[in-house]
């Protein structure tokens, strides 16, 4: 057997492929609603210990409470993606109670449909601060922690509207075209010392965050008529994708933004 060849197959025989998560810590950033609290779930299901927490203790209690039913080991820490000091202690906390981190998903986020002429600095400001900055505290705080442990998993939440125009939410779609671009960057910086970046961007799944948007309204039905599978998403989709991003097996997967969109950005003429 050629040497390229037999390493792949100690590769294969050590099990560093395997899609379980057993032993592995994740935090998730907005982990206690809508996609969030699904990527919470999914990965304490997939094996992985998890601590789920949002500015919400009560919610983060919950969501906790889920993740013990599952077997699971977790920390009860709110935190806030716009106060670096929270993401700072919830760090703290998670080390001290579990050991480590290996997986970060930043999934905080906010949204408001507001006509760009109508858009006031504070309202772009908010929505910047928690979507893009908000990822980027997230990144640098634990991933400080992932670098000095040369291992580490990093999924961001994007957007179609990180490609796509979408009417008047200017201020989420600037941000989440920017967690693309800084997913990226960290990338290269960061995946040579053993610390994975990668993305998923979700199409149109109903939250609390957009429901109102979506559900029995002409954007809704634009949106259902563009999407291939002609309906919308259900956030448990996206939980598969994720898993594979924080697993072993994605470990020549790097800088990669991966839809989740029932074929929206692959659509052309549907009829």
């Amino acid at each position: 057997m050629k040497p390229a060849a037999r390493g792949r197959a100690n590769r294969y025989a050590m099990g560093n492929l395997k899609l379980d998560l057993t032993g592995n810590v994740a935090v998730v950033l907005g982990g206690t609603t809508g996609i969030g609290r699904a990527l919470s779930l999914g990965l304490a299901a997939a094996g992985a210990d998890v601590v789920a927490s949002s500015r919400r203790e009560g919610a983060t209690r919950e969501v906790a409470a889920a993740i013990t039913a599952l077997g699971r080991r977790t920390v009860v820490a709110a935190s806030d993606v716009t106060d670096r000091a929270s993401l700072e202690h919830l760090l703290a906390a998670t080390v001290s109670a579990l050991g480590k981190v290996d997986i970060l998903v930043n999934a905080a986020g906010r949204i408001r449909r507001t006509p760009t002429l109508d858009l006031d600095e504070a309202e772009w400001a908010a929505i910047l601060d928690t979507n893009l900055n908000g990822t980027l505290r997230g990144c640098q705080v634990f991933g400080r922690h992932l670098l000095e442990r040369g291992y580490g998993r990093i999924i961001n939440v994007a957007s179609l509207t990180s490609f796509l125009a979408f009417r008047e939410v200017a201020a989420y779609s600037t941000s989440k075209a920017a967690v693309v671009a800084l997913t990226r960057s960290l990338a290269i910086e960061w995946g040579p010392r053993g610390v994975n970046v990668n993305a998923i961007a979700p199409g149109v799944f109903p939250t609390e965050l957009n429901r109102a948007l979506l559900e029995g309204t002409p954007r809704g039905q634009e949106i259902l008529t563009r999407t291939p599978l002609r309906r919308f998403g259900d956030v448990e989709e996206v939980v598969g994708a994720t898993v594979l991003l924080a697993s072993p097996a994605s470990s020549f997967i790097n800088g990669v933004v991966l839809p989740i969109d029932g074929g929206y950005l692959a659509s052309g003429v549907n009829q």
